[in-house]
């Protein structure tokens, strides 16, 4: 089975389905475990897992398509992604100066925020719709 890569609290976007994948391939690498495995290898994987799994229960909550794919957008990150989905929706036209430089993106992001929800992830917050 190819290895997923790890999932780090310091992404901008996380696919919901990335951490249902890296939280299996985990568990079955600890099923898997051997006499011969690092145990400090399987202390880091076992933190890692409890740590994604704390994630999936909170977010899980939240998005009704966990499953089938919700992103998680970080904190940080959130006034970019608020103006990157208003050019992606046409709601702006990116390549226009004006009014792009007149926008208030932090008020923008704060009100698209009212439709999502933040969760936890190892102590950075991200936001989830």
């Amino acid at each position: 089975m190819p290895r997923t890569t790890s999932i780090s609290n310091a992404e901008d976007v996380i696919d919901s389905r990335d951490v249902i994948a890296r939280i299996e391939e985990l568990e079955s690498e600890l099923e898997a475990e051997h006499d011969d495995s690092e145990v400090d290898d399987v202390l880091d994987m076992k933190a890692e897992l409890a740590i994604l799994k704390a994630l999936a229960e909170e977010a899980e909550d939240y998005a009704g398509d966990w499953r089938h794919g919700e992103a998680l957008i970080r904190d940080s990150y959130f006034v970019e992604y608020a103006q990157q989905l208003a050019e992606d929706i046409g709601a702006i036209d990116k390549a226009a100066s004006w009014p792009n430089t007149c926008i208030d993106w932090e008020q923008a992001a704060r009100e698209l925020q009212q439709d999502y929800t933040s969760v936890e992830f190892d102590g950075v917050t991200y936001w989830i719709r």
